[in-house]
């Protein structure tokens, strides 16, 4: 990439932007803060452009806040350099005196971009990619969000009837269920087995004479009644309907998901991939921007999801390696998930597990290992638009 006449560091606010400009000597050109409004942004990146039209733009965060002015950056096909917000931080350290500013903040990372020409540059993710991104975020906090649910439910629950939330498992939907009806003991045993049983059969609940029989056994072991437990059995059906809820949403960000994914040009190639289905391939394409061109190679691909391990060497010792510190976590899950799910499912990559396992490692580490061979091969699937195809273990280690 050719040095650019001058740099324009931005930043980034929630309500405010501050953008200092610097030339080649590291001179500064102009300095204003900006608000996060589309007509003073457009005039902002109107006076850069009127200092020089060959500019290099570098921001700290690289979406929330940023996204308005990152957008008008690409429609107006500027460059735009990436610079974490610790690496800003740790920079500013090294230039004089002790305060901080935005305007400092600003000066630092047009400065970095000046001097530094290891950074990568943003690009933009194509719609489906963009789209994905927004639903997989979504449906991460939902999935956390009922995990909290969950867990006050089953601190509720162990208030008033230990029995019961000792032996139902409120993680499925057919506890879940059954708690919204029954809660204390008392009611479960007037219910009986054969009304409960006819109650969850009517709300198409699986398994519903077992689940009936476990909350019956439950209730039978607890004849006391504890302090609070009328309105504990409520604050239980509260936080059951609750879960059911973020179910449904869930389940409906699900079929948004794949339907999205599906229209991507990619998706069939990443879906063939064995324990890559439709949610992980959405995370994959989500990580990645669904252009590989970005990363140039595998092993970039592989370093990006933390998957490469990084040489800690120094003096007299070499070869220490280690795990990264910065990588895309959500990238290393859809890559760690669907290499454990692959082992179900795929002869190849169960037989290069087991050939891991079988020099030392443990069940994680080969699974690692197992993830970064499969990196290596989505990549070139992705490469030559070519479709996984099986082979003998015995000739493949992917």
């Amino acid at each position: 990439m050719a040095v650019p006449e001058i740099w324009a560091g931005v930043d980034i606010g929630k309500e405010h932007h501050h953008c200092v400009v610097l030339d080649t000597k590291g001179e500064r050109l102009l300095s204003r803060r900006v608000l996060n409004d589309e007509s003073e942004l457009l005039k902002l990146i109107s006076d850069v452009l009127a200092i020089s039209e060959d500019v290099l733009w570098a921001v700290d965060l690289n979406h929330g806040g940023a996204s308005l002015l990152i957008g008008l950056l690409l429609s107006h096909e500027q460059p735009i350099a990436y610079l974490t917000g610790l690496a800003v931080h740790r920079a500013a350290g090294t230039y004089r005196g002790e305060g901080k500013t935005d305007a400092k903040d600003a000066f630092v990372i047009a400065d970095q971009a000046r001097v530094r020409r290891d950074l990568g540059l943003l690009r933009p993710g194509d719609e489906v990619a963009v789209d994905l991104r927004t639903l997989t975020t979504r449906r991460l906090d939902l999935v956390f969000d009922r995990t909290r649910q969950i867990n006050r439910l089953r601190a509720q629950l162990l208030e008033i009837f230990p029995a019961l939330e000792r032996s139902l498992d409120v993680t499925n939907k057919g506890p879940i269920v059954l708690l919204t009806g029954y809660q204390t003991p008392a009611a479960i045993r007037r219910a009986g087995v054969r009304r409960i049983e006819t109650w969850l059969k009517n709300r198409k609940v699986r398994s519903a004479a077992v689940l009936a029989r476990t909350a019956v056994d439950a209730a039978q072991a607890q004849h006391t009644a504890l302090p609070g437990e009328k309105l504990a059995a409520a604050m239980v059906v509260r936080l059951a309907k609750g879960v059911m809820i973020l179910d449904e949403e869930i389940a409906e960000l699900d079929a948004l998901i794949e339907a999205r994914f599906r229209e991507h040009p990619h998706a069939e190639v990443i879906s063939s991939l064995p324990g890559m289905g439709k949610l992980l391939g959405a995370e994959f394409l989500a990580a990645t921007g669904g252009d590989m061109a970005a990363f140039g190679s595998a092993d970039r691909l592989a370093g990006f999801a933390g998957l490469a391990p990084a040489p800690r060497d120094s003096g007299r010792v070499s070869g220490n390696l280690r795990r990264p510190r910065r990588y895309h976590r959500g990238l290393l899950r859809a890559m760690y998930l669907s290499a454990l799910t692959s082992l179900r499912c795929c002869p190849a990559s169960k037989a290069f597990y087991d050939r891991k396992r079988a020099e030392g490692k443990g069940h994680k580490q080969a699974l690692l290992a197992l993830a970064r061979r499969r990196a290596n091969v989505l990549w070139a699937m992705i490469r030559d638009g070519a479709c996984y195809q099986a082979v003998s273990p015995s000739t493949s280690t992917a």
